[in-house]
C-alpha cells in the first residue's frame, strides 16, 4: 500500500487559536500506547468481478461449448500470449472435437501457473522439447483466414477467461493415444478425448 502524507502551514495566528482552544478542553490522560500492526500474511483484497473489455460488459452467454465458440466475437489483434495460446490449439489439436481443444488450452494454462513450468502462455509453449510442433524455437506459418485458426483463437479466449470448464481439470501433461511415453505411468489421468489423454 502506498499512504500520501500532505503537511499544512499554519500561520501565528492559527497556532495561537489552537493553544487557546487546547487550554480551555480538559485534558484526556492517555493510558495505552498506540502500536501499529504489522501482518505477517498476505492479504487478499476481492476486486469486484468485472468483464472483460473485449467484450464491452457482456460475456457471451451458452448452453454448449460449440454455441460459446460461435458467440465469440471476433477475435482482432491478438497479443502475443494469446497468439501462443491460440497456436498451440491449433497446432495441437485443429482436428480434435471442441472439448480437445479447450483442454489442450486448458494444460497451457495450467502450466503457466504451475511453478514447474514457465510463467507466459509463450514460455510454455517454446519451452524446450515440450511441443512437437515448435521446430527451432519458433512455430510454422497460421493460415489465419481458415475456420480452424478462427475456432484455436475462439476457444483460447475461452480458455483464459475461464468461461467453459474444461475436462482436463488440473492437467499439466497431455499425448496423444497412439504412443505410450514412460512418464504416463507415473501421472494421474483426468480425461481422454478422441486421440489425446490428460494428466496431472
Amino acid at each position: 500500500m502506498i499512504a500520501t502524507f500532505a503537511g499544512a502551514e499554519e500561520t501565528g495566528a492559527q497556532v495561537a487559536q489552537a493553544t487557546e482552544t487546547e487550554a480551555t478542553k480538559p485534558t484526556a490522560e492517555l493510558t495505552q500506547e498506540v502500536v501499529p500492526v504489522f501482518v505477517s500474511e498476505e492479504v487478499v483484497q476481492e476486486l469486484p468481478e468485472e468483464a472483460p473489455q473485449e467484450f464491452n460488459g457482456n460475456l457471451p452467454q451458452a448452453d454448449s461449448l460449440r454455441d460459446l465458440v460461435a458467440a465469440m466475437p471476433a477475435a482482432g489483434e491478438l497479443s502475443d500470449e494469446m497468439r501462443c495460446l491460440a497456436g498451440a490449439v491449433y497446432f495441437e489439436s485443429r482436428g480434435e472435437p471442441l472439448a480437445g481443444q479447450l483442454a489442450v488450452a486448458q494444460v497451457v494454462i495450467n502450466r503457466s501457473e504451475s511453478s514447474r513450468f514457465p510463467e507466459s502462455y509463450c514460455g510454455v509453449v517454446y519451452q524446450r522439447a515440450q511441443f512437437s510442433f515448435v521446430r527451432g524455437g519458433s512455430m510454422p506459418r497460421i493460415k489465419t483466414g481458415s475456420d480452424a485458426w478462427k475456432r484455436a483463437t475462439a476457444i483460447a479466449r475461452i480458455a483464459h477467461q475461464g468461461l467453459w470448464d474444461s475436462e482436463a481439470q488440473d492437467s499439466l501433461y497431455f499425448h496423444a493415444t497412439y504412443v505410450k511415453p514412460r512418464w504416463a505411468s507415473r501421472k494421474t489421468r483426468r480425461a481422454a478425448i478422441k486421440t489425446h489423454i490428460f494428466y496431472r
